[in-house]
């Protein structure tokens, strides 16, 4: 799999600002079908860090309402990737 195929998007929240400056943890939605070793070098080789763990979870769907159906969200795939001391990913800086 291609590592921009891996990673489809970075989470930005509060929690994971907060885990972004304090424990070097940065939060992405990946793919379903990846495994930890699919995003440990998909991060390394998109972001040119490196990477000491990565965690990996799936979040179930949601019940939804759609206008008087009610309906599920899709299952999708997160990881939380931990960086080597100085190393900061620029996407997450500032926001």
């Amino acid at each position: 799999m291609n590592a921009y195929e891996v990673i489809k998007r970075p989470i930005l929240t509060e929690k994971t600002s907060n885990q972004a400056d304090t424990l070097r943890q940065y939060t992405f939605e990946v793919d379903m079908r990846a495994t930890k070793q699919d995003v440990r070098k998909a991060v390394e080789t998109i972001f040119d860090v490196t990477v000491e763990d990565v965690r990996v979870m799936r979040v179930p769907g949601k019940t939804r309402r759609f206008g008087r159906h009610v309906g599920r969200t899709s299952v999708w795939k997160k990881a939380s990737v931990t960086l080597a001391p100085g190393d900061t990913i620029s996407l997450f800086e500032g926001v």
